[in-house]
């Protein structure tokens, strides 16, 4: 599936990468989560519900006792018709609805760090319903390939203050998962996604493409897992 010359050098260099989100495989569990249309019990009046699909979140980590809930990559998600930003351009052509990154469900103010240095590209606070709110985008370089991490649903604080060009060191504390009001008005969750090339994009680069565009947007956008290293360890619900 994916072809990105980045993903060698991810793999090479993923011993050496800091964790994005707080986690030890040892003691924290993750419940990998399935936003598809198999889950039957998502329905359209929670998912159009900030407050219902929060607490579904919620109640889904807790009777799993999981730290996180986590997934999503290359998955086909019938919930972003929540939103006209995952609308088609045009009458009759493909909706978006494959999503290109993974989600790591967790409380909002959740620390994220950076997996490896680099510098900020840019950010932006991509405020329409469904969007991503406050967001971030590194630039990374590894075996002389420059490639980005982009961080959607973050906290407004964490773009305030921040400028393009600044360099980040491997760990540094980078972003917060941010709450609803900040987020796209999405239950708090880090959507976290490799871009190898951003297109001239600044502060934003989709996260979630047409289905027919799978060949295209997949190769850019390498599995998120190369960095997280953490699917490995999710139980299914």
């Amino acid at each position: 599936m994916n072809t990105s010359p980045v993903t060698a050098s991810l793999k090479k260099y993923q011993p050496t990468f800091h964790t994005v989100v707080p986690f030890n495989h040892a003691h924290d569990k993750l419940l990998h989560m399935n936003f598809t249309s198999t889950n039957t019990e998502l329905t359209d009046a929670i998912i159009n519900d900030e407050n219902l699909f929060s607490n579904y979140i919620i109640q889904r980590l807790k009777n799993a006792t999981a730290l996180y809930g986590i997934g999503g990559y290359a998955e086909y998600r019938s919930m972003y018709g929540k939103s006209k930003v995952f609308d088609a351009v045009k009458a009759g052509e493909e909706p978006r609805r494959l999503h290109l990154g993974v989600d790591i469900w967790a409380d909002a103010g959740t620390p994220v760090s950076a997996f490896t240095g680099g510098m900020i590209h840019s950010f932006a606070f991509n405020n329409k319903q469904g969007d991503y709110g406050a967001t971030l985008v590194l630039l990374h370089q590894l075996d002389g390939i420059s490639f980005y991490s982009l961080y959607g649903h973050i906290s407004l604080k964490d773009i305030s203050n921040i400028h393009a060009g600044a360099y980040v060191s491997r760990g540094q504390k980078i972003a917060h998962i941010g709450a609803p009001d900040e987020n796209g008005n999405w239950p708090p969750h880090l959507h976290f996604q490799l871009i190898h090339n951003i297109e001239m994009k600044h502060g934003d680069y989709p996260g979630v493409c047409a289905y027919s565009e799978r060949d295209k947007y997949l190769p850019n956008c390498p599995d998120p897992d190369l960095v997280l290293n953490m699917m490995q360890y999710a139980v299914n619900e």
